[in-house]
């Protein structure tokens, strides 16, 4: 399998090292990057034969089957469409896109293509999760009644020193689209689908357009009550799911990636089996991009499109999107009610931010 990587910041690094992983399934071909420095540099680290500038020069002169991009937000859905219409996939880290209309613009292209769209979401394949995901499915441990998904991260000033960073027109978003993205998606993929959520968000510290903290209680179609906090804020630094079902408490509690250890399991008092159960799921791999990138490999080598699919991440999109839209308009939000005319299908913020307005900014 011969990969192009598009961006090579910080997060290239990881995407080389888990393609890496893979063996002689799959190897980086190219890479591309408008800093020649820093592409030289990360070709040279990596063993990269193709280095180009500008995305359409990969497209003319290279052949490839999947291109990862990791580049800013604000390209990926002139990347990504512009990939897929050469006929290739695409890998894409989170966010794929500033707002639903990139996304269902990305979506598009790929119906058109012989390629497909995925979408980064490393947390979704920890073997805990794979195996809790099919639990639930089983009803293990009964009904959902409440969730809790907290990304409590801490930025400093300096963070938002990079251009793109803290700005609706290239990042799309504050901790909601551009951090919170990860737990909540997790929780999502387990959770099941959402209905409908009021929400709150605002600028309280961080140098930004965007906001710095925002918090949501969503109505889950189950019937479940899940409660989001996304904080750029808070020093002691977590990401922390919790599920409360019928038969007990599932945690997870850690920062960027967890394994097995970062789960507990309190069994309901009138269960007894409960425990076994949970005892019961197999351990395995930790969360991350290594795991994520084996199940695109056996997806790309029998035919099936990417894990994550443009239909699985569009949810999360969407929810993040009625985020902004409830915390904005100070009313409820439905799914499904973000359509072509609503100013938040076309920008995640609607344009709406209050604190943009009273700057005279909006």
């Amino acid at each position: 399998m011969r990969i192009a990587i598009v961006g090579t910041g910080g997060i290239a690094g990881i995407h080389a090292a888990a393609v890496s992983a893979l063996g002689e399934s799959a190897r980086v071909v190219a890479a591309v990057d408008i800093d020649a420095g820093r592409l030289d540099a990360f070709a040279a680290e990596w063993g990269v034969p193709e280095r180009y500038t500008r995305v359409e020069e990969l497209i003319e002169r290279s052949e490839c089957d999947v291109v990862h991009l990791c580049s800013p937000p604000g390209l990926h859905r002139d990347q990504a469409v512009a990939v897929l219409e050469r006929g290739w996939s695409v890998l894409c880290e989170k966010p794929p896109a500033l707002s639903l209309r990139e996304f269902d613009e990305i979506a598009a292209a790929e119906a058109r293509s012989a390629g497909s769209f995925g979408t980064v979401s490393q947390h979704r394949f920890g073997a805990r999760a794979v195996a809790l995901r099919e639990a639930i499915a089983r009803d293990d441990f009964g009904p959902l009644h409440l969730a809790l998904c907290n990304t409590l991260w801490f930025r400093p000033d300096s963070y938002f020193a990079v251009p793109w960073r803290g700005t609706w027109e290239s990042e799309g978003g504050g901790p909601t689209m551009g951090h919170g993205i990860h737990q909540m998606d997790l929780m999502l993929s387990l959770a099941g689908p959402w209905e409908s959520v009021r929400a709150t968000a605002g600028r309280k510290a961080r140098p930004t357009r965007t906001e710095d903290f925002s918090t949501a209680v969503v109505t889950l179609a189950s019937g479940a009550t899940l409660v989001i906090v996304n904080s750029l804020l808070s020093a002691r630094e977590t990401s922390y799911l919790r599920f409360d079902f019928a038969g007990g408490t599932v945690e997870l509690e850690h920062l960027y990636g967890y394994g097995d250890d970062s789960w507990r399991f309190t069994p309901a008092p009138g269960d007894p089996d409960a425990g076994s159960r949970w005892n019961a799921l197999p351990p395995g791999a930790p969360s991350g991009h290594s795991a994520q990138f084996a199940a695109v490999a056996e997806a790309l080598r029998s035919g099936a499109p990417m894990p994550v699919t443009t239909a699985q991440a569009r949810p999360t999109l969407e929810l993040i999107a009625a985020v902004y839209a409830s915390a904005f308009t100070g009313r409820e939000v439905a799914r499904g009610e973000l359509a072509e005319g609503s100013p938040f299908y076309s920008s995640m913020g609607g344009h709406r931010a209050p604190w943009l307005t009273t700057e005279g900014t909006a």
